[in-house]
């Protein structure tokens, strides 16, 4: 097992103290978008926030903050626990693992992994969501939107549940990797236990559940965090249609950004086999990075526009809907297009007569249609619908365009990653590619 097991030589993220870090800095940042911008600190930012106050607060914090006193800290606890939210998410997270094994799906293989085999995963992330959407929906027209605002009403609660389970499961997996027999990540085999927790030791992490196997890692990847992002979505329809007097009454702005986020979370279900090919998937372990990402990132970060919204409505007009509208379409036609050239292209299904660069190891590498245009079509996709999802919150603030920001520094790091990878899984024949198709994300630009 050793052989298949190397220790990992190099750190990624300036190692463990930069991993540390990180893992420190991503819940604080949930919460400070929250605090930042939120109705009940008074705005976005808040008007008694001050770039020269936040300065002098930050530079200050060691000394202002008496981390030593016990009662700070209970303060701080009592300020973001709620007994009644987290169970209310533990029930969702035992709602969507239930749904997971009693709802049909096909059994579709991944990619082979290095130890040989091919592992089966269960196909009906779509099916949960429907299920979801449909209970949701039923509560809204039986009982009146007022009954669904309770995700506005305990965000901080719900995240602070998301965050905590985002830890237990690190743990858990990090101690289950020590089992005989696990099969690890290779970057995540570094022997520093705060490094390895961080990035994922095991490859996938696997429980059994009602007698069949749980895979931890695609489990998270689409379901809890993904599909209560949508929720979170729809609970700030409710919130503001409460506000305004009926869902009728609900802003242009909202609908798009509730169309547009909601449309990309059923498109991500809808195609689950997809993910099956990804670096999440094959290469990354299953470590604190994914598991906040998944359960606690993804659905109270993103939905920082709707939310916005929800306190802040905003009338845009059919003119810079419409606008609006074609910005999104765009990033999806080309997001759904590149991915789905490169999904045929790997399994033997290209109708598109796509050309490719066959490598001395074997494999092949597309060098035209949308991956010719540059390494990483998909990205750009994505970049341009993160724009139309913050453009109908207006130019009020400049913290709901935080989502396009910090996704143009992750795909340009990801970029990163995979070209490193690419460099050593292909050797020369990488060069010889990058020539061919010279541009990382955006054609002609970078």
């Amino acid at each position: 097992m050793s052989k298949l097991n190397p220790r990992t030589t190099h750190y990624e993220f300036l190692g463990p103290v930069g991993t540390f870090l990180i893992s420190v800095g991503v819940p604080s940042m949930i919460y400070g978008l929250y605090y930042g911008c939120s109705e009940q600190t008074g705005g976005c930012p808040p008007p008694t926030l001050t770039l020269s106050k936040l300065t002098s607060e930050l530079t200050a914090l060691p000394v202002t903050i008496p981390l030593h006193d016990i009662s700070w800290w209970q303060g701080l606890w009592q300020e973001v626990w709620d007994t009644e939210a987290a169970l209310m998410y533990l029930a969702w997270y035992a709602f969507c693992v239930v749904a997971w094994r009693v709802l049909p799906g096909a059994q579709v293989e991944g990619t082979r992994i290095r130890d040989g085999n091919v592992k089966k995963y269960k196909i009906n992330a779509f099916s949960t969501f429907l299920l979801a959407l449909g209970l949701v929906t039923g509560v809204i027209i039986r009982f009146g939107p007022e009954k669904f605002t309770f995700l506005y009403e305990r965000w901080v609660g719900f995240a602070t549940a998301s965050i905590l389970m985002s830890i237990v499961q690190a743990f858990v997996v990090y101690a289950m990797s020590f089992r005989e027999g696990a099969l690890l990540a290779l970057g995540g085999n570094t022997g520093n236990w705060v490094y390895d927790w961080y990035i994922g030791r095991q490859l996938n992490p696997i429980l059994s559940i009602f007698g069949a196997e749980f895979d931890i890692k695609s489990f998270n990847e689409l379901r809890p965090g993904l599909i209560l992002w949508a929720l979170i979505d729809i609970s700030m329809v409710c919130e503001q249609a409460v506000r305004r007097g009926g869902i009728g009454n609900v802003t242009d702005s909202m609908w798009l950004v509730l169309l547009f986020q909601v449309g990309y979370v059923a498109d991500a279900l809808y195609n689950e086999p997809a993910i099956l090919t990804t670096m999440d998937i094959t290469t990354d372990g299953f470590g604190f990075m994914l598991s906040v990402g998944d359960l606690a990132w993804v659905p109270f970060a993103y939905s920082l526009q709707a939310r916005y919204l929800a306190f802040h409505p905003i009338l845009l007009g059919p003119v810079a809907t419409a606008l609006i509208v074609v910005v999104n379409a765009t990033g999806y036609y080309i997001f759904r297009e590149a991915n789905g050239q490169k999904n045929d292209f790997r399994n033997g299904k290209d109708t598109r007569g796509l050309k490719y660069f066959t490598t001395e190891s074997g494999s092949k590498l597309i060098t035209s249609g949308w991956w010719g245009r540059s390494r990483h079509p998909n990205y750009l996709g994505d970049l341009l619908m993160a724009l139309a999802w913050s453009l109908p919150t207006g130019f009020d603030t400049p913290i709901t365009y935080f989502y396009v920001m910090y996704f143009a520094v992750l795909l340009i790091h990801r970029q990163r990653r995979d070209d490193e990878n690419c460099e050593k899984k292909y050797g020369k024949d990488w060069e010889k590619y990058k020539k061919m198709v010279p541009y990382r994300i955006i054609p002609y630009i970078y």
